[in-house]
């Protein structure tokens, strides 16, 4: 799953540039999305497209481009901004955001994992060509579903989701919310790619906030 990415900001650990904070937009828009799923049953389409897709551009050579573009993170950026200018209202995001993180570390210690969640996902891009594109995910977000139940829901910790029961029975709820999570795990191994890690947003978080209003604004 991580690609052969160039890893030429591992040195710069302790600041934020522009394509740790896309990877970390990435992440909190797909655990927003999560949170909307399991409480309202419904979610941004454009974001959640934007989600789905970056599991399937394993090899782009920049952040932006696993995005399709930075206007793409507008949910997962104000997400972003809102959780650290301390706004309580997404800490939900927050958490989950947090377990992936964790996440992400196990799953890069798992070599045969990544070879085998690479090959599905490759499967899974090239599901329903002839249908609609609403059908087209649901059926990509079913089968991203089940290998997030046969990888990722083994590791530690389990990132438990709270919401409706009503939204959570429901079976295209959960499949978009594990292919959610997949996408909020992808977003996190970026962001170590790009040389995110665990003190980057202790030491970068005035940083992190000027470049994602930036990124809003422009």
């Amino acid at each position: 799953m991580p690609g052969r990415r160039n890893h030429r900001h591992h040195e710069r650990v302790h600041t934020m540039n522009t394509e740790q904070v896309l990877a970390l937009a990435g992440v909190f828009q797909a655990t927003e999305l999560v949170r909307q799923a399991a409480h309202h049953g419904t979610w941004s389409g454009y974001a959640a497209t934007t989600c789905l897709d970056s599991l399937f551009r394993l090899e782009a050579d920049t952040a932006e481009d696993v995005f399709g573009g930075k206007s793409q993170l507008r949910l997962g950026l104000e997400t972003l901004a809102a959780v650290l200018e301390g706004e309580q209202r997404h800490a939900e995001s927050l958490q989950y955001t947090v377990g992936l993180m964790q996440l992400q570390r196990r799953f890069m210690r798992d070599g045969a994992m990544q070879a085998l969640v690479g090959e599905k996902l490759a499967d899974a891009a090239a599901l329903g060509e002839a249908l609609s594109q609403h059908e087209r995910q649901d059926l990509q977000a079913d089968a991203i579903a089940a290998l997030y139940s046969e990888t990722l829901s083994t590791l530690t910790p389990r990132i438990v989701v709270h919401g409706r029961p009503q939204y959570l029975q429901n079976p295209r709820t959960v499949s978009w919310v594990r292919s959610l999570l997949f996408a909020g795990l992808r977003s996190a191994v970026l962001w170590r790619q790009v040389g995110g890690g665990r003190f980057s947003l202790l030491f970068g978080r005035k940083k992190a906030l000027e470049q994602a209003h930036r990124l809003l604004a422009g």
